[in-house]
């Protein structure tokens, strides 16, 4: 891989790296640049990851670190919430963690959300660093400095853009994913291609073998590209005011089924379906052609995500107005991003009820992966 670093800028200036490695080896060499030697590191993991590779991280940062201690909570969505900060606030305080002292989240997007607010709010700001273990985390939630958690049903309603000091990956935890999880993930790298970059969006569907045999060299190419798609988005547009929304592309239709399901379907999945949605409406507003419609269909389901759900009890109309309810909402209009063409996606203020009740019922009801 030619580039093992991508630098990220606020206002022109750079504010921290993402870091692509094939283990946790060089991690201290990294965070030695950060002036960390003998402050206090506590790292933030889930069980599942805890089991994995929290014993040999903080064997390798008893290196330079004055003190490393592991906060754990149990994984899943239903964890990303107040309570557990506040757990996670009580641990700082009894290991007399101060601000210059410095979080590690080990895991994915629900472990690297909930300590970057953790982080934000400690001491009205502590720093932290990402070190995501799933390649969802990898490419979407790590990167930007959005963090947040979940108040009562409500998803990442509660939250801050703080940014980390590192984002840092190693890329060898993919192989501890199932295949449910690696897919989730490559559904936030196609929707990168259909909001910015039809050649790479091409290149997906080119290298979709590699890509499922996670062929290491393509897909080092793969993380690499669609961080930097995520990396130019934000530096753009830092606090979501404009250009940043267009990520949000399958995430309004898809947060409300990830709620109305209970989060039993991972957020992957969701925001796959959320995508046809999107392209249901693109298509019928005349944006794209019924061909490239079907071409984004059925390459989702080349990558083992599904185009449509069936759940027990879900009403169209239920998820019409749970997207009401999502954060996306502007003066009372939902922020909607649609398809001009395959990598050209803009965002459309004038949606109606029945448009999108219509393409809810199109995922909810329509082709399935038969």
């Amino acid at each position: 891989m030619k580039n093992e670093r991508l630098v990220v800028h606020y206002d022109n200036e750079p504010i921290y790296d993402i870091v692509f490695r094939e283990s946790y080896q060089n991690l201290i060499d990294e965070l030695k640049l950060l002036n960390v030697q003998n402050k206090k590191l506590c790292i933030v993991t889930d069980s599942n990851v805890e089991k994995l590779y929290a014993k040999e991280l903080q064997e390798l940062l008893k290196e330079i670190s004055s003190m490393v201690s592991v906060f754990s909570f149990q994984a899943g969505e239903e964890s990303k919430n107040i309570a557990t900060v506040q757990r996670l606030y009580e641990h700082l305080i009894l290991n007399k963690f101060d601000r210059k002292d410095m979080l590690l989240a080990l895991g994915g997007g629900v472990v690297g959300d909930l300590t970057g607010f953790a982080a934000a709010t400690y001491l009205r700001g502590i720093d932290f660093v990402q070190l995501p273990t799933t390649l969802l985390s990898q490419v979407d939630s790590s990167i930007g400095g959005k963090t947040g958690v979940d108040f009562e049903c409500y998803k990442n309603m509660v939250g801050a853009f703080y940014q980390p000091k590192l984002v840092y990956m190693n890329l060898s935890t993919l192989n501890s994913l199932d295949d449910k999880q690696y897919h989730s993930g490559i559904a936030e790298i196609y929707k990168h291609g259909l909001i910015k970059d039809k050649i790479f969006f091409e290149w997906l569907i080119q290298n979709m073998n590699e890509i499922q045999n996670r062929n290491i060299d393509i897909l080092k190419e793969m993380i690499c590209h669609s961080c930097d798609i995520k990396r130019v988005v934000v530096e753009n547009d830092p606090k979501e005011k404009g250009e940043r929304a267009l990520l949000n592309l399958g995430h309004t239709v898809g947060h409300s089924i990830e709620k109305l399901t209970n989060f039993s379907l991972l957020h992957g999945e969701c925001v796959s379906v959320g995508i046809v949605s999107a392209a249901y409406i693109s298509y019928k507003k005349g944006y794209i052609k019924e061909e490239e419609f079907n071409y984004i269909k059925s390459n989702l389901i080349n990558f083992k995500l599904p185009i449509s759900i069936k759940y027990p009890d879900l009403n169209s109309k239920h998820v019409l107005e749970t997207t009401k309810l999502d954060k996306k909402m502007e003066s009372g209009h939902i922020k909607f991003v649609l398809l001009k063409d395959i990598g050209n996606a803009f965002i459309d203020h004038t949606i109606t009820d029945k448009e999108l009740l219509e393409a809810i019922n199109y995922v909810l009801i329509g082709d399935n992966n038969e």
